[in-house]
Formats: structure tokens, sequence, C-alpha cells
């Protein structure tokens, strides 16, 4: 057996390779749904009903893909130029902690304004929050996905600390969690009767952003070779580190915008939970994405729609709702394989 690259690959092979990869991860979990003892196509409808069966499924799902939108980005832009930022979890509640300082009354702008200031205030935390991370890779080669993994947990526990602390409000009944951002720095809703609010806008109009800057300027061009090969990039005069510096920084950037998206849109309030693991979702979005910008928004909706599908398939036939990780993981491992397989073909040999 040997595996060798394919001469050429069409636009159909690499595009309905992820499309494979999710019936490839539906076929696999629904094993497991018939191990648990359901019937696998009632809960698979169940899913698909939970998700979007109604305008409150709905306006949920979009509810919920809004900080993948945001992590996805984070990951497709960094791994892009092959920085492995693991840590879009971090710096979306370094993003949370910017919107509840300068948002729960230091700071008093219009509505407009307000929102402006605390989406610049978040981004600007979680691209600091890879400053350290990104000068240790490019300056000591140290390895960014320990150092960015590990700083994860050192943000939670600053905001468990502050949230019990200094920063607990008083008029929360003892529940740990900071003073509400005031009215005019809340995210307005989009419909009635739900939780959609303006991040969803925001979000896509920053994978249209993302996506025009990785393919018609100079700095996406930079990214990209970089990505493809360092040692290339630099002998065309390309400033390697440079590059992945400023890359890092908009990742870093992109997930904070998640943390105030959440605790100025969904929440009100910054609490330790704000995030159920959204910066780690991020890389499974990512990576169904193939790292595209625009195609990160239907995976993202892909993700939400299996995490809230899945509580009603749970609640309706009795599933653990642990199968939707499940589902998530081998996804992405589906992805990675049709990928892999759409670049490459095994020739048996005689």
């Amino acid at each position: 057996m040997v595996i060798e690259p394919r001469q050429s690959v069409s636009i159909w092979r690499a595009g309905l390779a992820p499309v494979w990869a999710i019936l490839a991860s539906m076929a696999i979990c629904a094993v497991l749904i018939a191990w648990a003892g359901a019937s696998v196509p009632n809960a698979y409808a169940l899913l698909i009903k939970g998700a979007f069966g109604s305008a409150f499924a709905i306006k949920e799902t979009l509810t919920r893909s809004i900080p993948l939108i945001f992590t996805g980005l984070a990951v497709s832009v960094a791994f892009r130029a092959k920085f492995y930022n693991i840590g879009a979890e971090g710096q979306l509640y370094a993003g949370a902690l910017a919107a509840t300082f300068f948002g729960t009354g230091l700071i008093t702008l219009p509505p407009a304004l307000m929102i402006l200031l605390l989406i610049l205030t978040g981004a600007i935390a979680g691209g600091a929050l890879l400053i350290v991370p990104v000068l240790l890779k490019t300056h000591l080669k140290v390895d960014e996905v320990v150092t960015t993994l590990l700083l994860n947990f050192v943000v939670l526990l600053l905001v468990s600390y502050l949230i019990e602390g200094p920063w607990k409000d008083p008029m929360s009944l003892g529940w740990p969690q900071a003073a509400s951002i005031i009215d005019e720095g809340v995210f307005p809703l989009l419909l009635e009767k739900g939780r959609l609010h303006l991040g969803l806008i925001i979000a896509i109009l920053f994978a249209i952003l993302v996506w025009l800057m990785m393919r018609f300027t100079v700095l996406g061009y930079e990214i990209r070779a970089v990505g493809y090969n360092a040692k290339a990039a630099e002998f065309a005069g390309i400033n390697v580190n440079r590059t992945v510096i400023i890359t890092a920084l908009i990742s870093g950037g992109l997930a904070g915008i998640a943390g105030v998206s959440e605790t100025a849109g969904l929440k009100g309030y910054l609490t330790l939970d704000l995030s159920p693991g959204f910066g780690y979702t991020g890389i499974a979005v990512a990576m169904l994405a193939q790292l595209n910008p625009l195609a990160v928004i239907p995976a993202a909706i892909f993700l939400s729609a299996v995490y809230v599908g899945s509580d009603a398939m749970s609640r309706a036939v009795n599933i653990p709702t642990y199968i939707a990780d499940v589902l998530v993981g081998v996804s992405v491992l589906a992805v990675l394989c049709s990928v892999m397989l759409s670049q490459y073909r095994i020739r048996w040999l005689k």
C-alpha cells in the first residue's frame, strides 16, 4: 500500500470533503445512539427538530453560533500561519474581562459608541493575552500549543478571583458574578421573544472582513505564504516573525470579541460559566471549515445545531447529551481524514 499525492484536486472533491465527513460522523454516532437503546432515525429527527423545528429553536441555534463564529475565525487565522492557538477560551474570557471593566459604569457613551468601545477593548485584551506566547515562539521557539493552553487556566482563575472578590456584584444575592453591563453597552436584540442579538451581524461582518483580508491583501498573502512554507517565505523577503506576531494578535482579538458578545450581548454580566468551551469548539469549527473564513459561518451553525438539538433529543428519548460532544469530536477526525483523502490517494501494490 502506497499513499501518494493526487496530481490535481477538483473543486468538487475538496468542497464535498466536509459533507462526507459529517455524514460519516453521523453514521458512527448512530451506533452509539442504538447502543443507548433509542431509535436512530427518531433521535436524529428530534435533533433536527430541536435545532430548527420552530422559530424559537432557530433563534437559539443562531445565538449559540455567535461565539463559535468568532472563535472559529480566531483559530482559522492562526492555523493558516501555522500558529497553533489553543487558547481561544482564555482570550474569550480576556475580552469579557475588558467588557466588564469598561462597560459597567467606568465610561458612559451613546449606545453605538459604547458598543464599539467594548468591541475594541475586548479585541485588544484578547490580542494582548497572546503577546507572551507568540514572542516565546518567534524568539525562543517555545511550543505555542503548551503556552496558549496553560494561559486558559490562568485567565479562568483570574476571573474566579475577581467575581468572588473585588468585582462581585453586591446585588447578585451571593452568586459569583460581576456587575451588569450598562444599558448603553448592551447589544440590542435582532428579534423579539428570543435572545438573538446584534452579535450575529457583527460576527458575519468580521467573517467577511477576514476573508477579504486573507484573499486580497498583502498581509493575507504573507500569512498564507508563511503557513505553506516559512523558509520559502523568508527567502522571498517576508518577515516571518512579524507576520506570525500580527497573525497572533488578530487571532486573539477575534476570540476576545467573542467574550464581549457573550457578556454584553447574551448574559449582560460576567460569570465563570460564560463559556461552556466555545474556545475549544472553535477548533472544530475551523477544521470543519478547512480554515476558510466564510465557511466558518455554516460550520459554526452546524455545530451549534448539534449542541442545541442534542438537548432536545436527550430530553425526548433519554440519550446522554454527551453524544453531541462525541459527534463533534468524530466530525473533526472525519474531516481530517476526508481532507487527506481528497489530496492523497491510496494505491495498492500487487
